[in-house]
């Protein structure tokens, strides 16, 4: 028994010399909208470190989480680019009640790779001097379909129509403008910009909000992730000013 109870008190020695949690760290696989992909990979190592758990990441198209989450797909917290999804899931009992909440709003960016091929008001979308335009898929993207709604909002929409490529999720539709196989498209502004202005180089139009219903990000913790010290951690974790000011920093609101 002292050898046990002097083994013990060894490893917590150890724990906290090493900053780690004396508790047993956990694990949480988390399902990530695409959009949210270079601020969680900032927020991930943080989070670890300063709790000792341990997080497995997917990133995608919230249509596509919803329908493996309700297939049985072992996620334990949903971070959403929607707040529609994640409360779906709560009414069909696929997530924990009173978990729910918005972690972040984003913003739609209209972007070309090449310097000087988008204007600041968006006017080449009237204009259509171009072969192809990158959007998300708007039936299980968010920002895909915020999109849509910008070009009917404008009125080009039909006109549009046959120059559309998709993507799968919006990194995919950023993939196709940063690689050159569309002149341009409607990217995430977190996939653009950082700290208070623009990385990707080239030329951008910010769309206003008031073209399109708002980016509402929901954060909700799965029925699967109930008791799970990871899952319930990063959901506390993600309500934190300083984690808060890092969203900010990637272009999103609150």
């Amino acid at each position: 028994m002292k050898t046990k109870r002097t083994l013990r008190g060894l490893l917590t020695l150890l724990s906290v010399l090493c900053g780690v949690p004396a508790a047993h760290a956990g694990e949480a696989t988390v399902a990530v909208a695409a959009n949210f992909t270079a601020p969680m990979a900032r927020l991930a190592p943080e989070f670890e470190q300063a709790t000792g758990h341990r997080l497995v990441l997917s990133h995608g198209a919230v249509g596509k989480f919803y329908a493996q989450i309700r297939n049985g797909a072992p996620f334990d917290v949903l971070l959403s680019s929607d707040d529609e999804t994640p409360a779906r899931l709560e009414q069909e009992g696929l997530a924990q009640p009173q978990t729910r909440f918005t972690y972040a709003i984003g913003r739609l960016v209209l972007w070309s790779a090449q310097p000087g091929r988008v204007d600041a008001q968006g006017a080449v979308l009237r204009h259509g001097e171009f072969a192809r335009l990158a959007i998300a898929n708007p039936k299980v993207a968010p920002y895909g379909a915020a999109a849509v709604e910008v070009m009917e909002r404008l009125g080009v929409q039909a006109t549009l129509a046959p120059k559309i490529v998709r993507g799968d999720s919006i990194t995919q539709a950023w993939q196709f403008v940063a690689t050159g196989n569309a002149e341009l498209g409607f990217v995430a502004l977190s996939q653009v910009w950082k700290d208070g202005q623009f990385v990707a180089g080239g030329s951008q139009w910010l769309v206003p909000a008031t073209l399109h219903a708002p980016l509402r990000q929901d954060a909700v913790l799965l029925r699967r992730g109930q008791g799970n010290a990871a899952a319930e951690a990063l959901i506390a974790y993600l309500k934190s000013d300083a984690v808060r000011r890092v969203i900010r920093a990637y272009g999103y609101e609150f």
